[in-house]
C-alpha cells in the first residue's frame, strides 16, 4: 500500500490552548466599511503541551485586524484578569501573539481569553466582506457576508483557524434596525438598543471548524418550506425576487430528505438557510446551516432561465448539501484531506441530481464533465495527488481544482462500482455514525468499507489517492476466437505530451469490460504491470470495450482490430453513450500523446456522423474544439480541419434544429445549445446559419424577454454568431444588454460572447471594459476569456493586454481568492501552442511572480508545450495533405 503521512511536518499553532467555545460579537458599519469586534474564547489547557511551551503567550491566527486589548481569566480565579502587555502581529504568518506578564499556571485547566479589536469590510470576497447591489429603486446598496474557507475566518476574528480545532460558536450581530441578518443557527433574541440599532443573537452551533462559521447582513426577501423531517429551509433572495428562489427551495427540500435516508444520520440542525450573495468568488460555500451562493448558482428566473442553468443550480445545491455531512459533520483533520470534502460532495451532487431529476442523466454527463476534466489535468507532470501533502495551510488554495473535485469524484465512483452500491452505502453510514462531529483521515473511510465488504480497499484506493497521475492501459496482444477474446494488458503512467515517464508507477486497476451483451459480471483487479483477461463474445464479429462505463479514471490504448470492430456499435448506437463518448475522448488524448496516429482519430470521428446523443456530442465537441484551436496556428491545416468540422456540425443541425419543442427531453435542449455553440465555432459564416442567427437576434432586440425566438439556452451562442458577422453596431447592441439585463445569468451571456467580435480594436475595448470597475471582480475574467479564446488574434490581444495592465489586474484581486487570478492567467495566456510563446510567458512570470498561482502557471505552461508538440505531430501527418481530406 502507498502511504503518504506528512502529519509531523504540518505547520500549526501551539497546542497548549485548545479552543472549545467562541462568543463572538460584531458591529459592522456598512458606510465606513469597517466593523468592531469582541470575542471571548474558552480554552481547555493541555498541560503536557504547556510544559513544552512558552506559557507567557497565546498565539492565534489573525489577518487585517487592529487590536485594542486582550486579557484572560482562569476558571479557578475569575476575579483576577491578566492583561496582555504586548500584542505582536505577524503579517507574513497571519498570526497575533498576546504576551502576558506571567506564565499560565501549570495547574490551570481552563482559560477564558477576551479580545477587543476592529476590522475591515473588504471588497475581495474573503473574510467578512462587502458586496454592492442595486435595489428595486435603482439605488446602490451594500450588504455584508462571509467567506471563511480556507483560511479567512482569521480576517473576521482571532482564532485557531485549523480544521481539526473544532469548537462551539455563539454569534451576536449589532446592525441597523431596518436590515436583516442570519447566521448558522436560528435567531435566539433581537434587542432594540436605540431607535436605529438592534442586537441579534443566535443559538450556539454544534462543534465545528472555524471555516464553516457564517453570517450575513442586508435586506432580503425569502421563500421557505419545511421538510418532512421538520427542518425549516429558507432561500434568501434580493428584495422583489423571491420567486427566483423556488426552484432551489424545492431541490433542497427533496435533497435533504434524500441524504437523510442515504447516510442514515439525520441532518442535525433545526434549519437550513441558503442565500444569494451579489459578489462571490466561488460558486457556493457549505457553511453549516447557512449556505452562501453566487446569485447565478441559486436563483432561477421562471421565465428566462435556461435548462443548463437549472441543472447547474440543482447540481450546486446538491453539492453544498452533501457537505452538511461530508465536511461539516465529519471533517478532514488537515487540508491534505480536502478531497474527503470535495470528492464526495462532487460524487453526491451527481447521485442526488440523478435521483431527483432522472431526465438529466447525470452519470452519463459525468464522463464528459468531471472525468474528462480530471484526466486533462492529471495527465500533466505538474499535477498533484488527490490526497496531497500540505505543510503550510496556505498551500491548500492551489488545490481547489479538478483533482480534488473531479478526479476524487471519479475515484469514488470507481470504488462504488467495485464494492457495489449496497456495501458502498453501508460503509459510508458507519463512517458518518462513528465520526460525527470529529475529524478523520482517508484511512478511516477505507477501514469502514473494508469492514462491510471484506475487500482490500486501502490497497486499491491508496494507489489512486496517494500518487498523482493515472494509468494508460495498453492492449499489447490479442487473440480473437469465435466465442471469446483474450487480451494481454500492460499499464504505464500516462502523460499528455507522450514523454517517457520519469518513474515507473503501478495502480490497482479494476478491469471492467462490456460487449454487445452489456457489462460483463466478472471484474479483475490488475495489481502488476501486465495482466491477461479472457472475455466471452456473443458473436464471431463481436467487439469488446475495456473500462466499461468509463468507471476507472484511465486511458485505453486499443488495437487496430478493436477500432475496426467499434464502427458498427458506434454508428448504430449499440454501445452506450458513456462508452461512445469515452472512446473519442481517449482517442484524442492518445493521438496528442503520440500513442495513436492522427489519421486514425479522423477515421474514428467519421464513425460519429450519425451521432445524436448529447453526452457523446460533448466528447466530440471537446475533440473538434481542441484540434481547431491548435491548428489555428497553421493556415492551410486550419482551413482543411475547419471544413471537416463544419460538415460534422451541419450534419447534426437538421436533427436538432434551432427551435425548442414543447416537452422535449432535457438533454435535447442541452444538445441544441451545444450545437449552436459549435456553429459559432465552425459555421458562423454559413449563409443559412448567419441569417437565422441575425433574425433571432433582431427579435431579441425587439423584446429581450422573447424566449421563443431566443431562449437563454442559445442566447450567448447566437450573440457570438452575430458578433462574428457584425461590427460596431452589433457590438454595442450586445454590450448594451449588460446594463438592462434582469440578472447575472443574463449578463454572463454578454461577457461570454463579446470578445467574438472580429474587429481588433473592439476586442481591446472589451479587455478595457473588464478592468474598468464596471464589471464585478467575480465576473471580469469571463470577458477576458471571450477575447482570449475567440481566435488567433484574440489570443494575442488578451496576452498583450494582460502584460500591459498586469499591475492593475493584480491589484484588483490582490487579497481575493487565488482562483480569480488563476482564471485570468488561463483566459489570457493559456490558448497558445508554441514553445516560443511558452518561453515568453514563462519569462514574464519569472519577472512578475504570482506565488499563489505558481501551480496554475506551471500547469498552463506544460499544457502549452504539449499542444505545441501536438501541432508539430499534426503538421507531419497526412492531415497536412489536401488529398487526405479530399479522399474522406
Amino acid at each position: 500500500m502507498i502511504v503518504n503521512d506528512t502529519s509531523s511536518e504540518r505547520v500549526v499553532l501551539p497546542g497548549y490552548v485548545v479552543p472549545e467555545r467562541y462568543d463572538l460579537s460584531l458591529t459592522p458599519d456598512l458606510k465606513a466599511f469597517t466593523f468592531k469586534g469582541k470575542v471571548v474564547i474558552d480554552f481547555a489547557i493541555d498541560s503536557d503541551e504547556l510544559a513544552k511551551s512558552n506559557g507567557h503567550q497565546i498565539i492565534l491566527h489573525a489577518q487585517e485586524l487592529l487590536f485594542e486589548s486582550a486579557s484572560y481569566t482562569l476558571d479557578d480565579n475569575k476575579d483576577t484578569t491578566i492583561e496582555a502587555e504586548q500584542i505582536n502581529v505577524n503579517l507574513k504568518e497571519t498570526t497575533v501573539t498576546f504576551v502576558f506578564p506571567s506564565a499560565i499556571p501549570a495547574t490551570a485547566k481552563n482559560l477564558q481569553l477576551t479580545v477587543v479589536y476592529q476590522g475591515f469590510l473588504n471588497n475581495q470576497m474573503a473574510g467578512f466582506y462587502r458586496s454592492s447591489y442595486t435595489n428595486m429603486k435603482g439605488e446602490s446598496c451594500i450588504m455584508a457576508s462571509t467567506q471563511f474557507e480556507a483560511l479567512d475566518a482569521r480576517r473576521a476574528f482571532p482564532c485557531v483557524d485549523e480544521p481539526a480545532r473544532k469548537a462551539v460558536f455563539l454569534v451576536s450581530l449589532t446592525i441597523p434596525s431596518d436590515l436583516q441578518c442570519c447566521s448558522n443557527m436560528p435567531e435566539r433574541s433581537s434587542v432594540s438598543l436605540d431607535p436605529h440599532t438592534r442586537q441579534v443573537s443566535f443559538w450556539p452551533t454544534p462543534r465545528m471548524s472555524t471555516y464553516l462559521l457564517a453570517f450575513c447582513v442586508g435586506e432580503f426577501d425569502f421563500v421557505q418550506a419545511q421538510t418532512t423531517s421538520g427542518v425549516l429551509i429558507k432561500v434568501y433572495t434580493p428584495v422583489g425576487k423571491s420567486k427566483q428562489g423556488e426552484f432551489a427551495l424545492d431541490c433542497a427540500c427533496n435533497c435533504l430528505e434524500l441524504y437523510n435516508q442515504f447516510f442514515k444520520v439525520p441532518y442535525p440542525l433545526p434549519k437550513l438557510d441558503m442565500i444569494a450573495i451579489p459578489e462571490f468568488a466561488a460558486g457556493a460555500m457549505e457553511n453549516w446551516g447557512l449556505v452562501t451562493y453566487r446569485e447565478v448558482d441559486l436563483l432561477i428566473d421562471p421565465t428566462l432561465a435556461s435548462s443548463q442553468q437549472k441543472q447547474r443550480v440543482a447540481v450546486v445545491v446538491n453539492h453544498e448539501l452533501a457537505h452538511q455531512w461530508f465536511g461539516n459533520l465529519v471533517t478532514m483533520d488537515w487540508w491534505s484531506g480536502l478531497w474527503l470534502n470535495e470528492s464526495f460532495a462532487s460524487w453526491c451532487e451527481n447521485y442526488a441530481t440523478d435521483a431527483l431529476y432522472p431526465d438529466f442523466h447525470m452519470w452519463d454527463q459525468f464522463v464528459t464533465g468531471h472525468l474528462a476534466a480530471a484526466l486533462r489535468l492529471d495527465a500533466l507532470q505538474s499535477s498533484h495527488p488527490i490526497d496531497v501533502p500540505i505543510r503550510h495551510a496556505e498551500e491548500v488554495n492551489q488545490v481547489f481544482d479538478a483533482i480534488s473535485y473531479c478526479k476524487g469524484a471519479a475515484v469514488v465512483r470507481m470504488i462504488q462500482a467495485v464494492l457495489g452500491f449496497n456495501a458502498f452505502q453501508e460503509g459510508l453510514q458507519h463512517y458518518m455514525k462513528d465520526f460525527a462531529y470529529k475529524n478523520t483521515s482517508s484511512t478511516d473511510l477505507w477501514q469502514a468499507w473494508e469492514k462491510v465488504s471484506g475487500l482490500p480497499v486501502g490497497e486499491l484506493m491508496g494507489s489512486w489517492t496517494h500518487q498523482m497521475g493515472f494509468p494508460l492501459l495498453k492492449v499489447v496482444k490479442e487473440e480473437w476466437k469465435s466465442d471469446s477474446v483474450t487480451l494481454e494488458l500492460e499499464q504505464s503512467w500516462f502523460l499528455s505530451d507522450g514523454t517517457v515517464p520519469p518513474e515507473k508507477k503501478l495502480w490497482t486497476i479494476p478491469i471492467m469490460t462490456c460487449t454487445a451483451d452489456g457489462p460483463q459480471a466478472d471484474m479483475t483487479l490488475m495489481r502488476e504491470e501486465t495482466a491477461s483477461v479472457t472475455i466471452p463474445l456473443p458473436s464471431e464479429s463481436g467487439w469488446i470495450k475495456l473500462n466499461a462505463g468509463q468507471q476507472v479514471p484511465m486511458r485505453i490504448l486499443w488495437t487496430s482490430e478493436m477500432l475496426k470492430r467499434y464502427q458498427d456499435p458506434i454508428q448504430n448506437g449499440k454501445m452506450n453513450a458513456m462508452d461512445r463518448a469515452g472512446l473519442v475522448t481517449d482517442a484524442y488524448a492518445l493521438v496528442k500523446a503520440g500513442h495513436m496516429k492522427p489519421e486514425q482519430l479522423i477515421q474514428l470521428l467519421q464513425y460519429y456522423l450519425k451521432e445524436t446523443e448529447y453526452v457523446v456530442w460533448e466528447g466530440l465537441a471537446m475533440v473538434l474544439g481542441g484540434i481547431d484551436s491548435i491548428v489555428s496556428e497553421d493556415v492551410e491545416l486550419s482551413k482543411q480541419f475547419h471544413a471537416f468540422g463544419k460538415r460534422m456540425v451541419l450534419n447534426l443541425l437538421p436533427h436538432v434544429g434551432w427551435q425548442a419543442q414543447t416537452g422535449e427531453p432535457h438533454l435535447t435542449t442541452l444538445l441544441r445549445g451545444l450545437l449552436i455553440g459549435l456553429l459559432s465555432d465552425f459555421a458562423f459564416d454559413d449563409e443559412g446559419v448567419a441569417a437565422e442567427a441575425k433574425s433571432r437576434f433582431q427579435s431579441f432586440l425587439d423584446n429581450p424577454n422573447d424566449v421563443q425566438s431566443l431562449p437563454s439556452d442559445i442566447r450567448s451562442q447566437v450573440f457570438k454568431i452575430v458578433l462574428q458577422n457584425g461590427g460596431a453596431t452589433e457590438y454595442e447592441q450586445v454590450k448594451g444588454y449588460y446594463k438592462t439585463a434582469s440578472d447575472n445569468a443574463e449578463r454572463k451571456h454578454v461577457l461570454n460572447s463579446l470578445g467574438s467580435i472580429q474587429d481588433k480594436s473592439l476586442k481591446v475595448q472589451t479587455m478595457e471594459w473588464m478592468t474598468s470597475g464596471e464589471i464585478k471582480i467575480q465576473d471580469f475574467f469571463y470577458g477576458m476569456g471571450s477575447v482570449g479564446r475567440s481566435n488567433k488574434m484574440g489570443r494575442e490581444v488578451a496576452w498583450q493586454y494582460f502584460q500591459d495592465d498586469f499591475e492593475k489586474i493584480k491589484g484588483m484581486v490582490a487579497s481575493a481568492s487565488s482562483s480569480l487570478m488563476d482564471a485570468c492567467i488561463v483566459m489570457c495566456c493559456g490558448g497558445f501552442c508554441s514553445d516560443e510563446k511558452a518561453k515568453e510567458i514563462e519569462q514574464f512570470f519569472e519577472a512578475h511572480p504570482v506565488p499563489k498561482s505558481s501551480r496554475k502557471i506551471e500547469q498552463t505552461l506544460e499544457n502549452m508545450r504539449a499542444n505545441a508538440n501536438f501541432l508539430k505531430l499534426l503538421q507531419s501527418s497526412d492531415l497536412s495533405k489536401e488529398t487526405f481530406w479530399s479522399n474522406l
